[in-house]
């Protein structure tokens, strides 16, 4: 799931919440939101998200999929 990657990301890098909000102009709450599930991303903060987490988005998108395609197979099996 993307809230759970974000996160990941997030705690791989040292980063808390406070300071990514800080980076992306919003308010704590914003990123606690998103990575809870309360909120869902738009395309354009998506983007911003990963620019201030200095991730490329493509390869995030690349993730999920993976992530995803592994989830079907155990389904189906």
């Amino acid at each position: 799931m993307l809230k759970v990657l974000l996160k990941q990301r997030r705690l791989s890098r040292g980063i808390t919440q406070q300071e990514l909000a800080r980076k992306l102009g919003k308010p704590q709450s914003f990123v606690s939101k998103y990575e809870s599930g309360e909120r869902r991303l738009d395309v354009e903060e998506f983007i911003n998200v990963c620019l201030a987490l200095h991730d490329c988005p493509e390869e995030l998108i690349r993730i999920l999929r993976h992530n995803q395609a592994k989830e079907d197979n155990v389904n189906e099996g």
